[in-house]
């Protein structure tokens, strides 16, 4: 028998962004009832893991025109310019009220906040808390929200369907992991909050949760997904783990070197000027493949790569500044920074694409709403500067619970029974998989093709051949995981069943990043085509937008929303 539950609204997931969402929810409403449901326990969403700081104006010699700008000109041009104004102009608001939740932003002597450089910022611009910003952001955030009696929490919960209603969203189903009973978790109004979907690459910094599960569940449920095809690769990245080492690795001076022990980046003109090592991730990760490739990568036993160099930076500046470093170098690849440089490589980090959203926050589904890495709104367009992202997931998903809870506060509860009945059916659907031996397919093995595919395909560099066989071949392995053997028949924390059902989400979302990909015959910050090397914005400014079919993505474009900062050619 299906459990049901009933709420005001509903957030799926329980990191950076949907905690925010929920106290903004709850803030606002205290009689409200908020549904909190996530995959995993909350301090284990992958916002933990962030290390480098979040984005917004503090110093006398920056201002939100400034800001704006930076994103402005780092989304080269496709990020939407309504999103950013107001992004900018929340973003300091988010960052003071995080510090009074008890978040311990790093000071300078005089007691004002301390700021560091990131990649294609003008000024000091990154709040930071040493190197763990994440774990620190995420710990304020779960303890206000336990303050909040009207949150209830659904941890390790596995939403596999949106529930709705004469077109509006009403609800999740929900596989509840610990004992295999499924839910009908209901509400007014859904926020996704579930994060990227890097685990589709065989090499990135995701963990492994991130299997784009909102964006699968938007897709599957009629929305459009937006930008699919613009994926950053972070530059350093440590080999054989993908374990990030932080952009603020940089931004304390570390320099990236070559085999003959040269300071490369210096060579690489990014337009005006020379920003070297504080250049966009785009940018640096490019120059990186491209040392690569005229045979100055240096190859060792965990494979080519560059090196970066903080030994000139001294001990107590790397203990002060950047101590998570040197632990995770000195643990995963026997480095000691202070006297040794530290293999990297680029990564894959973050996808700029995801469920289609407005300003507020807001899908094409009445009451469903998006923030954070599963949502594109678009801040980031083209290419997202490093520490922006943190800051996003407070702005966004602080628009997104308000205006969810105002549009459940206009809304009907819906027809439990008829809600009731969907969940049943996603039930049944997900019984029948639970030890179905007869299918041919390893979870395993498809999951190592896609992997494959999209290393192959869609990497820092691109063309449009190899985006088509991606394609191609992505389309098979989606129709392929159809037909998956199983045998765990068991319902308590049946991991394979879970994996089984990630894999569909993702083979879904690989097929529309290499569609989409395909379609955009240009270079466009992270989407460097080799056979069509200069940005296009004749013909190509605008936003890809990719609809379910039952033969594969559909696509249609999106005027991307200018203002007062025209399209120029990006220079750094």
């Amino acid at each position: 028998m299906i459990q049901v539950s009933r709420h005001d609204i509903v957030i799926v997931g329980g990191g950076g962004a949907g905690l925010r969402a929920a106290i903004a929810a709850a803030e606002a409403h205290p009689d409200a009832s908020i549904a909190l449901v996530s995959k995993v326990y909350p301090m284990r969403s992958h916002t933990v893991s962030a290390e480098g700081g979040a984005a917004a104006v503090a110093r006398d010699d920056d201002s939100e025109e400034l800001h704006g700008f930076d994103t402005v000109k780092g989304s080269d041009f496709l990020g939407d310019q309504d999103v950013i104004e107001y992004f900018v102009e929340q973003a300091p608001r988010e960052l003071a009220l995080l510090e009074n939740w008890g978040c311990p932003w790093s000071r300078n002597d005089d007691g004002t906040v301390s700021t560091r450089a990131f990649g294609g910022m003008t000024t000091k611009r990154t709040w930071y808390a040493t190197d763990k910003v994440g774990f620190h952001m995420l710990h304020a955030l779960f303890q206000h929200s336990m303050r909040f009696e009207n949150i209830v929490r659904y941890d390790e919960f596995f939403v596999t369907e949106l529930l709705t209603e004469n077109g509006e969203c009403k609800g999740v189903a929900a596989l509840e992991i610990r004992t295999g009973e499924f839910h009908a978790i209901l509400g007014r109004a859904v926020i996704l909050a579930t994060g990227g979907a890097g685990k589709i690459f065989p090499f990135t910094t995701n963990g492994t949760i991130k299997t784009g599960d909102g964006m699968a569940l938007a897709y599957r449920a009629g929305v459009a997904l937006k930008d699919m095809e613009f994926v950053q690769y972070h530059p350093t990245g440590l080999p054989g783990t993908g374990i990030l080492i932080t952009e603020a690795a940089r931004g304390e001076g570390g320099y990236l070197r070559n085999a003959d022990g040269d300071r490369f980046l210096v060579d690489y003109d990014y337009g005006v000027g020379n920003k070297a090592e504080l250049g966009p991730r785009d940018m640096v990760s490019r120059a990186i493949i491209q040392e690569f490739e005229a045979g100055r990568g240096i190859d060792s036993k965990v494979g080519l790569h560059a090196a970066l160099d903080l030994t000139h930076l001294g001990e107590a500046h790397i203990n002060e500044k950047l101590p998570f470093v040197r632990e995770l170098a000195k643990t995963y690849i026997g480095v000691d920074p202070v006297y040794e440089h530290i293999p990297i490589r680029p990564v894959v980090h973050y996808m700029m694409g995801g469920v289609d959203t407005d300003v507020n926050s807001a899908t094409s589904m009445p009451g469903l709403y998006a923030a954070g890495e599963v949502a594109c709104a678009s801040l980031n367009g083209a290419n997202r500067l490093g520490s922006n992202s943190l800051t996003e997931c407070l702005v966004a998903g602080a628009v997104a619970g308000q205006n969810a809870m105002d549009f459940a506060r206009g809304s009907s509860e819906g027809n439990v029974e008829r809600l009731r009945g969907q969940a049943e059916c996603e039930s049944a659907r997900v019984d029948a998989l639970r030890g179905s031996a007869k299918g041919s397919e390893q979870i395993s093995g498809l999951r190592q093709e896609m992997n494959s595919t999209m290393e192959e395909g869609c990497g820092v560099y691109r063309d449009h051949p190899s985006m088509a066989v991606a394609a191609e071949k992505a389309r098979e392995i989606r129709q392929r995981a159809s037909d998956l053997h199983l045998t765990d028949k068991s319902k308590v924390f049946n991991t394979e069943i879970i994996g089984a059902m990630e894999l569909v989400n993702m083979v879904e979302l690989a097929e529309v990043l290499a569609v989409s990909a395909a379609a955009r015959k240009e270079s466009r910050g992270a989407h460097t085509c080799r056979d069509f090397p200069k940005r296009d914005d004749t013909n190509f400014l605008y936003h890809t937008m990719a609809y379910q079919t039952e033969d594969g993505p559909r696509l249609d474009k999106k005027d991307v929303k200018l203002g007062h900062w025209e399209p120029q050619e990006r220079k750094y």
